[in-house]
């Protein structure tokens, strides 16, 4: 069988090169089907999950075909849901920049206004920004987005669920009606297929498998009955016997709080959230990533656009949302070819809940009284996504019949 590589997709040596020296050799599925498109300027939707590989699905292409910024006036532009995220892309793509002569610069909320305007008056080529902070920075008229030829919505399921659209839609109006739109997203159904209609030119559509979805059904799902007061000493268990660990609460005051419990007890713990600076972030993800805490206090802002490997455990302290979001929690562990354990502390009030959800994911519903003991073998595994998909059609034509 015959290995496609970054050279066969059409880029130049200089990203080729540069790719090789990261180790990078082999493109990612998502990447092999994607990048030949965007490169020949077709619009690209694609359903790729965090983890499989699409930033540079849409910045090798963007790096390969734009040409030098003025001052203020990026040449493409991509938008993303979260700090973390921008600041990730950015990291990414700069040091393959470097190597066409070329300029990255991210732009977000919760940092001053000063560095990032100096860094657009000196001529940025790629521009990665928050909606909200490229917004006020546009009003302001630090930037004009009229050369922009090329547009990426990274996570536009994130931007839908964070209320950005309106704003995202703001912006992508402010571009020539020739530009070329990138749009992923780990889902393209309801507001993704209106942003997708309204905004791209007969897209060439892909749906590849991203890694949260394998990387779930590879951790071992437990799922706890404890008491309100009981989850603080459950949840110190789980990161005793498996840390690094990230624990997801549903509010940023709760975060706090739990942080402040496990700090309590002599844990090594630190919070990050929305509402917290954003070098405050930055410190707690490199002690985090460099193992100086055990574990993460987080709300779901962490849950997506982070890749951090080794987390060895998950702890929902808080019930997700949805199957989805339990998903996208959990996929930060067993990445990789790790092991890896996700447990949920289940109140009373919470269990109808959680039962749903397990159905959703194929399994069989059950909550168990908690066994710290146990967390060394055991647990549920998830069923693989065609599964699960099967399961459901299987659950549809049932009540059909009925």
């Amino acid at each position: 069988m015959t290995t496609t590589t970054f050279a066969d997709l059409g880029l130049p040596d200089a990203l080729v090169d540069a790719l090789a020296d990261q180790g990078i050799t082999e493109p990612f599925p998502i990447q092999a089907a994607s990048i030949p498109d965007a490169l020949d300027g077709k619009d690209v939707c694609g359903r790729a999950p965090t983890g499989s590989g699409k930033t540079l699905a849409f910045g090798l292409p963007i790096l390969r075909s734009i040409g030098n910024a003025a001052p203020g006036r990026p040449r493409a532009m991509v938008l993303a849901p979260t700090r973390e995220l921008a600041e990730q892309i950015q990291a990414d793509l700069s040091p393959l920049a470097a190597s066409v002569d070329r300029a990255v610069a991210a732009i977000y909320g919760g940092m001053a206004y000063g560095p990032q305007r100096k860094a657009l008056s000196s001529g940025v080529d790629v521009l990665v920004a928050t909606p909200g902070r490229l917004g006020d920075l546009i009003d302001e008229g630090d930037v004009d987005l009229g050369d922009v030829e090329v547009v990426v919505i990274d996570e536009a399921d994130r931007m839908a669920d964070m209320g950005f659209l309106p704003i995202v839609k703001w912006l992508v109006n402010r571009t020539p009606s020739d530009r070329q739109t990138l749009l992923y997203s780990a889902t393209l159904d309801g507001d993704v297929a209106v942003l997708s209609h309204h905004y791209q030119n007969d897209p060439v559509r892909y749906e590849v498998n991203g890694l949260d979805d394998e990387i779930a059904t590879d951790a071992r799902h437990f799922f706890w009955k404890v008491s309100h007061t009981e989850r603080t000493t459950r949840t110190i268990e789980v990161i005793e016997a498996a840390k690094p660990a990230i624990v997801f609460c549903e509010t940023r005051n709760g975060a706090d709080r739990v942080a402040g419990q496990l700090k309590s007890q002599g844990m090594r713990v630190e919070a990050i959230h929305g509402g917290r600076p954003q070098a405050h972030r930055n410190r707690a993800m490199d002690k985090f990533s460099s193992g100086k805490v055990d574990a993460l206090v987080a709300t779901d802002v962490a849950a997506r656009g982070i890749h951090v490997d080794g987390v060895a455990g998950v702890v929902h302290y808080d019930p997700p949302q949805d199957h989805k979001m339990y998903l996208h929690r959990s996929g930060r562990t067993a990445r990789a070819g790790n092991t890896g354990v996700v447990v949920s502390m289940v109140r009373p009030d919470q269990e109808l809940t959680m039962l749903s959800i397990q159905r959703e994911l194929g399994l069989n519903p059950t909550i168990q009284v908690p066994a710290p003991g146990d967390l060394g073998s055991g647990g549920a595994k998830l069923p693989s996504p065609s599964a699960r998909v099967r399961t459901k059609k299987r659950k549809k034509r049932k009540r059909r019949l009925l």
